[in-house]
């Protein structure tokens, strides 16, 4: 899957009072996003904050698997994490994609909630079948903004499990929608 990238935005997310916040990168989150990654055929996994002692706790966790001590302990873990990229915001990441010359990704984004314009697997699947990059877009927190929601290409529909709880960490939403989207008749 060239075409697809993955971005975990740490800001601009909502806490659970609706306030608008940058959230704190969690180190599970970038190991097992990057392995999800990784094993899906993801292009890249982007990390988004604004804030500089996240982007370099990102920094020092990717350096010390892909660079250091952790590379010759874990070489799997290495490849994984070197699919990692910091950006300070959605845009940097799109201008990043739109350097791999296939122009600017189309974004899609995720959320636990129901919306009437979201589309289903299949029909992002299908799209994924084509040359056009796009970004898959994820939240922290308890999801992401409202302005980026509003401002995506297509509204993802939520994972539902079958119960009325729906509040998957961003780890297991990740891997459960890169299966749906890769693994056909799923």
């Amino acid at each position: 899957m060239p075409n697809l990238y993955l971005v975990l935005t740490h800001y601009p997310v909502i806490n659970k009072n609706g306030d608008t916040i940058a959230s704190a990168v969690t180190n599970l989150d970038l190991h097992d996003i990057a392995r999800a990654a990784k094993t899906y055929g993801v292009n890249a996994f982007y990390a988004v904050t604004p804030l500089l002692d996240q982007k370099k706790l990102i920094k020092k966790i990717v350096a010390h698997w892909a660079t250091g001590i952790g590379a010759q302990y874990n070489p799997k873990r290495c490849e994984a994490l070197s699919l990692i990229k910091v950006k300070d915001s959605l845009d940097e990441v799109k201008d990043d994609i739109a350097n791999d010359g296939f122009g600017y990704p189309k974004t899609v984004v995720t959320s636990a909630k129901k919306s009437p314009r979201s589309i289903h697997y299949d029909t992002f699947r299908k799209m994924l079948n084509g040359y056009s990059p796009y970004l898959l877009i994820f939240g922290t927190a308890w999801g992401l903004s409202e302005e980026i929601v509003n401002k995506a290409d297509y509204l993802l529909e939520p994972i539902e499990g079958g119960t009325d709880y729906n509040h998957l960490s961003v780890r297991s939403a990740v891997a459960i929608i890169l299966d749906r989207l890769i693994v056909k008749g799923r």
